[in-house]
């Protein structure tokens, strides 16, 4: 049996524009030959999209939901807003974050892989809807929270889907209204770190230089003091706990959670959010 390498699977994506988990069926079926693999998916009724598939994207939806305990949180792109809320459209992107949460795929290709309906997997079906509604139609991206039984997810969804936010509070499951409170807090406020210690270290000497650089002549333990005092206002702006409150600005988010745990007497913390626009 012929090996059917990444490269190869490239070859014939880069020359169909079809998705990964389609061409790698086309080259089992046809033993590694692309040409005949390029026909075995005309056959399938997959290519006959080609030339769709490479046109750009910009609209789209971002959907959630929930299987027990796993949150699956997936992007669906188009290139119009009129595709965006056909409700074929919106049928295939909310199904498949369903089944997204059902099988806990590790990877974007493995979600595509993921068996859809009538034996097409996920990726072969998202073809048949480009060719039946004749826009590009792309799944950009997935992502999976496990939760367990001490934990509330809140979901906050802007703009039509434009916008989705999630916030993870440990601590109870009977926060979820709090904890989507945070979230529409984050779909405003745009967090990008939960915290101070998740900044990547160069883009903290990034800002340390910008700072340095608007002080320039300055005696050095004054630059160190204002240099300080701008890091903590960069971290009051990107980092969720850190921020200010859209509700109440007399208080951060950190503040508001402590407030919280004291009023339901149990210790809560924000483990995790998610943030994702359209496109970005």
């Amino acid at each position: 049996m012929t090996n059917i390498t990444p490269a190869l699977i490239k070859e014939l994506r880069d020359r169909t524009g079809v998705g990964m988990g389609s061409c790698k069926d086309a080259l089992v079926a046809t033993e590694g030959n692309v040409e005949q693999a390029i026909e075995w998916l005309r056959k399938k009724g997959i290519a006959s999209a080609v030339k769709k598939e490479g046109r750009a994207t910009n609209e789209g939806t971002i959907v959630a939901a929930r299987e027990g305990n796993t949150v699956a949180i997936v992007e669906g792109n188009a290139e119009t807003d009129f595709v965006v809320r056909n409700d074929k459209f919106k049928e295939f992107i909310n199904n498949v974050a369903h089944i997204a949460a059902k099988a806990k795929p590790t990877s974007l290709e493995a979600f595509l892989a993921l068996p859809y309906s009538n034996g097409l997997t996920v990726d072969q079906y998202r073809a048949t809807i480009v060719q039946s509604i004749g826009e590009n139609i792309q799944l950009r991206r997935v992502h999976l929270f496990q939760l367990d039984s001490n934990t509330s997810v809140g979901l906050y969804s802007h703009q039509g889907g434009k916008i989705l936010t999630a916030v993870i509070v440990k601590g109870s499951d009977q926060e979820e209204e709090f904890a989507r409170n945070i979230a529409m807090h984050a779909a405003a406020a745009g967090p990008e770190f939960l915290k101070p210690e998740e900044v990547p270290a160069q883009i903290l000497q990034s800002e340390r230089d910008i700072a340095a650089s608007q002080m320039q002549g300055k005696p050095a333990y004054v630059m160190d003091k204002i240099i300080d005092g701008k890091i903590n206002a960069y971290y009051d702006s990107v980092c969720l706990l850190r921020q200010k409150y859209i509700k109440d600005d007399s208080k951060t988010i950190q503040q508001l959670i402590d407030t919280q745990g004291k009023e339901k007497g149990k210790p809560l913390q924000v483990t995790e959010f998610l943030r994702w626009s359209i496109g970005s």
